[in-house]
């Protein structure tokens, strides 16, 4: 099986590969840069450039069976910030990938939508997949709309596809500018002796999965023969000041907090219902948060030893 993987150098890709690879799987990656945080993996056929490009898009999908897109060329502040950007730059280029699939007629889609953006304010706690969409942001509505165009195509023109819906993933190799991932963004501020910022009085709760369960789980739907989609979570919950109380723990470090006028547009309560892919899937997530704050944290220190 050839897999084409749309965004492989960023974050989450890297960590997809690295399962893919282990898996005994034949990889191409088009994305728009190598990998921040190490050299080009062996093996790997790369492809450097914008999946919105045509005649770069129809290249790299030659002799494609599945395509596995983790593209987003937005994050919910900058979605924000610009949501004609947002359309332009994620969903009429997902379009575009959706009718070259339909005319060379590839089988197989994955994509990596959003645990939480999509549902909005939640009726039901953990949430599962099922739940109306009632997304608040222009992230969201994106993502949403993405993923009805997705099941669109796969109904009319005989693509199997999946959607996994990821929460709040954190890990090695994540960005720390403070854009989006909250582990990382504070973790690199202790690090530094900086203080931290949040929005409201910390009692937002979220779900945290680590970036090696993600990945499993995105392996396990592409090598497997169901479709649907799936929530990708811990099914725990975690609040912002718990998130700091374990990231304290974990590096021996007192955090200064920066508390801020609370935000109409965050969540109170996002857990996500991971039932449907322990059953259909046999994926369960294995890293307890600690732990993997754990393991970014050495990760952290270790990329600064570098520097």
């Amino acid at each position: 099986m050839k897999i084409l993987v749309l965004g492989g150098c960023g974050f989450i890709g890297s960590h997809i590969m690295d399962r893919l690879l282990a898996a005994g799987q034949s990889l191409r990656v088009l994305d728009r840069a190598p990998e921040r945080f190490r050299p080009p993996l062996a093996g790997v056929e790369y492809v450097f450039g914008d999946y919105s490009d045509n005649t770069i898009l129809v290249e790299a999908l030659a002799d494609i069976d599945v395509v596995l897109h983790l593209v987003s060329a937005t994050v919910p502040g900058t979605a924000a910030l610009d949501p004609v950007g947002d359309v332009t730059k994620n969903l009429i280029p997902t379009i575009g990938l959706l009718e070259n699939l339909r005319k060379l007629r590839i089988p197989r889609l994955v994509y990596l939508s959003s645990g939480g953006a999509v549902y909005g304010i939640p009726e039901q706690v953990p949430t599962p997949e099922d739940h109306a969409q009632r997304p608040t942001n222009s992230y969201g509505i994106v993502k949403a709309a993405i993923e009805n165009y997705i099941r669109m195509y796969g109904a009319n023109e005989d693509i199997a596809t999946t959607i996994i819906r990821p929460s709040n993933p954190y890990g090695p190799r994540q960005g720390h500018m403070g854009i989006q991932g909250v582990v990382a963004t504070f973790l690199n501020r202790l690090r530094q002796g900086e203080t931290l910022q949040v929005w409201g009085d910390g009692s937002v709760v979220r779900d945290y999965i680590y970036i090696t369960d993600l990945a499993d789980l995105v392996v396990s739907s592409i090598l497997s023969t169901q479709t649907g989609v799936y929530n990708a979570g811990s099914g725990i919950g975690t609040s912002i000041n718990e998130v700091i109380s374990t990231l304290e723990e974990v590096t021996g470090r007192k955090a200064e907090v920066d508390y801020r006028p609370v935000r109409t547009v965050d969540v109170p309560r996002s857990i996500l219902d991971i039932g449907r892919a322990q059953m259909s899937l046999g994926w369960k997530p294995q890293t307890a948060f600690a732990e993997g704050v754990r393991l970014h944290w050495d990760w952290i220190m270790a990329e600064a030893g570098h520097k």
